[in-house]
């Protein structure tokens, strides 16, 4: 029996018991500090898209978005209970403390993952909708089920899930899908290794104890480091490329290359402490700021275009 598998039956994976669940750790399955995260990526695909839909169809698509994402957290604290009773981090929540039973968990995640689903595909259009049930699958079934307890590059290919939600607010509007969200979709998906990287770099400990195959614990924390100087390095252009699409504007741009070069700066930290308490140090600030480089992008997209500010290419275009 594998360490993982022991885990399950020490965290109760899978046995019935009383619910003593309040309202509040119902509210933590959903994982709302991530889901935050989603529904503001999604709120800038949906506003960035070139067609508008009424504000209440918006508001009501947000929603059905923002519970799939809460979905998924919920099933994979479901799935997760044995690895997150033996970590640090996670050991209390709801369902590893045995607050929320796993099937209550299970059964809540399923009601929200198909509820949305269906919800999105009747207000907005089935692409949406088609969109949103491929995002919750792959993040738990494939990232969560499969890549995370077999393979170091888990967080690489799993961070599609986390990437989507701007695709599916933009399709949510206008019925499709374009460059601009895929640019969207490409930023999130290579800014997701350096900064949950910089976390496992800080937790590997955590993760080497729970079993699980984060890239500290099988490739080392040297690698890793030389792992996340290179994402960053490809992330810079991937940031700086929505002004060049006709998706952001000269705000955009500016704010781009200088998060973008602070985050390689970060990054560079990174690769250069490797030990002690400034490895732990840089580690931290790295992933610190990777929180405010992320939000700040998709804000200032956010407030250009709620603004009606031009895109960086279109005076280009007129002196042509």
């Amino acid at each position: 029996m594998s360490l993982i598998d022991e885990n399950r039956i020490d965290a109760g994976v899978g046995l019935p018991g009383p619910s003593l669940a309040g309202v509040e750790d119902y509210v933590a399955l959903l994982k709302p500090r991530v889901m935050s995260l989603v529904v503001f990526t999604t709120l800038v695909g949906l506003v960035a898209s070139p067609t508008q839909i009424h504000p209440v169809l918006a508001a009501v698509s947000l929603l059905c978005i923002a519970i799939g994402a809460g979905a998924s957290g919920a099933l994979n604290m479901w799935w997760d209970a044995d690895i997150d009773a033996v970590m640090t981090r996670t050991k209390n929540r709801p369902v590893p403390a045995g607050r929320v039973t796993p099937g209550e968990a299970l059964a809540f995640g399923m009601t929200l993952s198909v509820g949305s689903v269906l919800m999105l595909g009747l207000v907005a259009n089935w692409l949406a909708a088609s969109l949103l049930a491929f995002t919750i699958f792959f993040y738990v079934v494939v990232y969560t089920m499969w890549l995370k307890r077999w393979t170091p590059q888990n967080i690489v290919i799993g961070g599609l899930a986390g990437a989507m939600p701007p695709m599916v607010g933009w399709a949510a509007a206008a019925g499709s899908v374009g460059l601009e969200a895929a640019v969207m979709v490409a930023l999130i998906f290579m800014w997701t290794p350096p900064h949950f990287w910089a976390l496992a770099l800080i937790k590997s400990d955590d993760y080497a104890r729970a079993g699980v195959p984060m890239l500290p614990v099988v490739a080392g924390p040297d690698e890793t480091r030389r792992q996340i100087l290179l994402y960053a390095l490809a992330l810079f252009p991937l940031g700086v490329a929505p002004a060049f699409i006709g998706l952001g504007g000269v705000a955009y741009l500016v704010a781009s290359v200088v998060l973008g070069a602070i985050f390689v700066e970060r990054a560079v930290a990174v690769y250069r402490h490797r030990a002690g308490a400034p490895a732990r140090k840089a580690a931290g600030r790295l992933f610190g700021f990777s929180l405010i480089h992320l939000t700040t992008l998709f804000l200032v997209l956010l407030v250009e275009k709620l603004l009606g500010a031009p895109a960086f290419t279109a005076p280009i275009a007129g002196w042509m």
